[in-house]
Order: C-alpha cells, then structure tokens, then sequence
C-alpha cells in the first residue's frame, strides 16, 4: 500500500479537476484574449472559473486575479504593495515563520531601504498579539501574515489586525497567506479583515500552476510583471486556462467543511495517541493546531534517514516545507526547540482522502524506524 502523507507539499489531483482540465485542453482550447468565437468560449470558461473561485472565497469575481500560485500572489501582494503606497510609509511588519516567497520578498524590500519588521512567536509558533499592536505604526503600509503556518499548523491571530490597524491610524493593508487553510477552514477574506489573500490550487487537491491572489475591490497595487493588460493588469500573460479550470474544479468539489474537519481531526487524534506511545518521538505541533498537520521529532535520527527508511516501506511524510528542501526550519528556530529536535523533524500533513489505513501503515512504519534506526 502507497501511504502519502504529505499533503501540505501537494494533494492528489482529484477527478473533477482532472475532468475540467481535459475539457479544457482539447475543446476550450483558445486564447481568452483573442476577439474570435474559439477566444471568447476561452474567455467564457475564465470568466466561470473567476466566478467558481470568487463564491468559493465569498468575494466578488473582479476581486480574483489568477497566479501560477501561491508563490506568485505572496510576491505580488509583498512587492505590488511596497510600490503602491511608498510615498505613505516605510514599514512593513511580517513574522520569522512565514512561508519562504513571504519572507524573500521581504527581504529584498529591505534591501530597498523599507523598515521590515519581523515578529517572533511563542513555543506554539503563535504571533503574541501585543507584540503586534506594539509594532503597528502610522508609518505601517503592510501586516503579512500567514493564516495557517506551513510546518506546524499553528493558526494566527488574522482577525484582530485590522482593528490594530485602525487604532494606530496606519494606512496598512493586511496580507493573509492562506494558502495551507483554504479548502480546510472556512475562509473570508472581509470576515478576516484581509485587503489581499493568497490561496493556490494544488493544495486542495487542484493542478499545480494555478493560484489566486485576492485584492480587495477599491485597493490598488502595483504590478510586479509587465507586457500585457490580463488579470487587470496585475498578472500579464495569457491565462493558463486548464490549469485553471482544474482549479476552480477543485475549489467547487470542496465538500462540507465541518465534515471534512471532523474526519481529518479524528484521524489527527488517532495520529497523535499513537506518537505518544513512541518513546523518543516528540510532538512540534500545537494541541490547538489545524489538525490537518502534525510536525514531530525524533531526537538523534536526521530527518533524511528518516523519510529515506519510510519511503523504502512506501509511505511518504516531508522534513517540513518543500519550498525550503535542504535547509534548516526557521519555523522550528523561530519556536525555540533545540537543534536535536530541528534537524529530526518529520512533517505528517492529512487530507480529505486520507484513510485510517494510511494512520496506521505510517504509525507501524515508524515504530519499525525507532526499533531498527535507533539499534544501530
């Protein structure tokens, strides 16, 4: 049995994507720029599929505007806000466990001279809302932080910025990256106070080369990419359409959220009783995380030894975020946790489809692992 229990990297495409995609590759085929009948049935299908993404984030469609993903609309809402309001301000604030297009494009702002701003986190990984408050100035032009944090599911306090915002009278927008909570937690931007929002297809369960970045009606921002007038000017280029009807397929087969969490948190609680049974085996993860994600350690077994030995058995976890492979978890710096527990990190993230054989295929796995790497 294949146990793939990595999930937070990328999810199996599911088959309504695959279905749109195919539809989209030998029939709507045209350029949806183009003025002839082929282009406007293109254009036609662009439109349903802004419309799909737009009900699915409880937005207007002309607040959408499609990316190749995650990466792309974290870059763009980062930078485009940068240019956008530099003659209101300087600083910008983020924290030390954001996803690495977040923190990059941060870090070239301020290589640019802007005031970059990064909040620690507590041992769970949380942002301390006072620390937030305390760095919000009138000078503030962007708050960036993520929804659902990538490699131990902690989820951040997005909802009380807007009012730090006000109080301090700053003229910042807020960026949420919600790229690992969309399809998993009902997700609104206005309810979230959120000016932009980044969500990505291939994380609940869509084609890679699609992501949104949501850009609230009446906020301006300015482009990072030029040559072409597509995606309100914000996003030249022609429109990747299969890749995009897959992912507004994916968006509309997300089922009952209340149900999916309930299934998935039963198979997180069935997860954890298992680990706790595991000597040596210590949970990273908050008990108040998105359960959808369990980060652990095995203190003296390297990370790679690890998922080297349980991909041998068939069963495939992460060491943590497969945008930063080879490197060191800031997260887990960021939290406090010694060396030991950093550099043996295993990152085990559920999906819908994820089964009670997959819980328990990885849970034998492991305890082979500790039995067998741990001797030698």
């Amino acid at each position: 049995m294949e146990v793939y229990l990595d999930n937070s990297a990328t999810t199996p495409v599911c088959t309504e994507a695959v279905q749109a995609m195919q539809q989209a590759i030998s029939v709507t085929w045209g350029n949806p720029s183009s003025m002839h009948r082929i282009g406007l049935q293109a254009e036609h299908l662009l439109n349903q599929c802004r419309a799909t993404v737009a009900a699915g984030l409880s937005c207007l469609p002309g607040e959408i505007i499609f990316t190749s993903g995650g990466t792309e609309a974290n870059n763009l809402a980062v930078l485009g806000t940068a240019t956008a309001r530099a003659r209101q301000g300087c600083r910008i604030i983020t924290s030390s466990v954001e996803h690495s297009s977040t923190a990059e494009s941060c870090a070239e702002l301020a290589s640019r001279g802007y005031d970059v701003v990064y909040l620690g986190v507590d041992h769970t990984g949380r942002v301390k809302e006072e620390d937030l408050a305390a760095a919000i100035n009138r000078d503030t032009i962007l708050v960036s932080l993520m929804a659902v944090n990538n490699e131990v599911g902690t989820v951040q306090p997005i909802d009380v910025i807007r009012r730090m915002v006000r109080r301090a009278g700053a003229p910042a927008l807020i960026h949420c990256d919600a790229v690992q909570a969309f399809g998993k937690l009902p997700i609104h931007p206005q309810q979230l106070g959120a000016d932009l929002l980044t969500v990505s297809s291939h994380k609940i369960h869509g084609p890679k080369g699609a992501g949104a970045l949501y850009v609230r009606n009446g906020v301006k921002i300015s482009p990072i990419l030029f040559g072409g007038s597509q995606e309100q000017r914000l996003r030249p280029g022609t429109e990747p359409i299969p890749a995009i009807a897959g992912f507004a397929a994916a968006v509309a087969a997300i089922p009952d959220h209340t149900q999916a969490f309930n299934h998935v948190t039963a198979l997180r609680d069935r997860l954890v009783a298992g680990l706790q049974a595991m000597p040596g085996v210590f949970i990273n993860s908050p008990s108040d995380a998105l359960p959808y994600l369990t980060n652990i350690s095995v203190p003296g077994l390297p990370s790679e030894v690890m998922i080297n030995f349980l991909t041998e058995r068939n069963v495939h976890v992460s060491s943590g975020s497969a945008c930063a492979k080879g490197s060191k978890s800031r997260v887990l710096q960021a939290m406090g946790l010694p060396d030991s527990y950093v550099t043996s990190a295993l990152r085990i993230s559920l999906s819908r489809l994820t089964t009670w054989q997959e819980i328990d295929a990885f849970l034998y796995a492991l305890a082979e692992a500790l039995a067998t790497l741990l001797r030698r």
